[in-house]
């Protein structure tokens, strides 16, 4: 029986097809543009994206300049959308606002453009660039429509772009340390606690800064050691006064003793001289 079921829930999905690319091949072939915009809107409120933009895109040049122009780029555009094409919709939606400043779709097209963005943006992991321009979007349609049914939504997504930015900023430093490249690191990591002071890897950066500058003191030249191990000194005690409690406390105050035994020796000695 379920056997059955599906396959008649295949041929169901089949015939529908063939007859939505029947509707759309015939549309065009009339030649008719009004008969092909209506079977368009037909095909778009069936929800049949692919095919109802096929139809909006073959006679959209007919309407360049008319009243229907407008309302005809929406609905592809938004037909691209609901495709979760995002990259092909962002660029119409675009288009869209720009040369449509007053359309009545506005605020949708806007919003949509926002959310092709945020959909783009990627991973921590991976290049950035999306997920600030997904910023920018969401932050432009907050400002132009502070009363959207949307706000909590767009303001949610914001954090979610906002913390992926945190993190990969995290992850660049943190790279620099794994690979022992530990004045980079440092710069890195003051960087990243400097642009997002929120960040929740506040305690992880403050911790690697520290042991970035201890590793650097104790790897410098002779003539760098003392400077960069008052340096590491600076970071713990900025650590400290933060996280007393935290789990790595321990850690860093043997390394701070090795810091400050260093210091006093050779402070001795260039008194001494």
């Amino acid at each position: 029986m379920k056997h059955y079921l599906g396959y008649i829930i295949a041929v169901v999905l089949l015939t529908a097809g063939i007859v939505s690319c029947s509707v759309v091949n015939q549309a065009i072939k009339s030649n008719d543009p009004q008969y092909a915009y209506e079977q368009a809107v037909m095909l778009y409120e069936d929800e049949k994206w692919n095919q109802a933009s096929s139809l909006f895109e073959a006679c959209r040049h007919v309407y360049v300049g008319s009243p229907r122009e407008d309302s005809l780029a929406y609905y592809n555009a938004h037909c691209k959308f609901k495709e979760k094409k995002w990259d092909e919709a962002s660029m119409l939606l675009d288009e869209h606002r720009r040369k449509f400043g007053r359309s009545p779709f506005i605020e949708d097209v806007e919003g949509m453009y926002a959310l092709c963005y945020y959909y783009m943006s990627p991973t921590p992991e991976r290049d950035q660039t999306l997920t600030a321009q997904a910023i920018i979007a969401i932050t432009e349609f907050l400002s132009r429509y502070p009363e959207s049914q949307y706000t909590t939504e767009f303001n949610n997504m914001l954090d979610d772009l906002k913390g992926r930015l945190m993190e990969k900023s995290y992850m660049n430093a943190y790279t620099y340390y794994k690979i022992g490249r530990y004045k980079s690191a440092i710069v890195a990591f003051r960087n990243a606690i400097r642009e997002y002071p929120e960040t929740p890897r506040a305690e992880d950066i403050r911790y690697y800064t520290t042991v970035s500058a201890y590793r650097l003191a104790a790897n410098s030249v002779e003539s760098k050691q003392l400077d960069r191990y008052l340096d590491m000194l600076d970071h713990y005690y900025t650590f400290l006064a933060e996280y007393p409690d935290s789990k790595h406390v321990k850690e860093l105050e043997r390394m701070a003793k090795e810091a400050r035994n260093y210091i006093d020796k050779n402070r001795s000695t260039d008194n001494a001289l």
